[in-house]
């Protein structure tokens, strides 16, 4: 699967914005390994990661003292 444009954003969860309890979609930036919505806005800058790759990327990069 290739890597969707900076761009590309899917609607994110409901985020209440006024004290009225009117409800309003944040947009989610898309993970530039995999192109699942992240949990970060797409306001968000440098490479954004969803949660499975983030922690891949955390176990690929830990100390492995052989």
């Amino acid at each position: 699967m290739t890597a969707p444009n900076e761009q590309d954003v899917r609607p994110g969860p409901d985020v209440d914005r006024s004290a009225s309890g009117e409800r309003e979609q944040e947009e989610r930036a898309f993970c530039v390994r995999c192109g699942e919505p992240t949990e970060h806005p797409a306001s968000t800058p440098g490479a954004t990661l969803c949660p499975v790759c983030e922690w891949q990327e955390a176990e690929r990069v830990a100390c492995s003292c052989t």
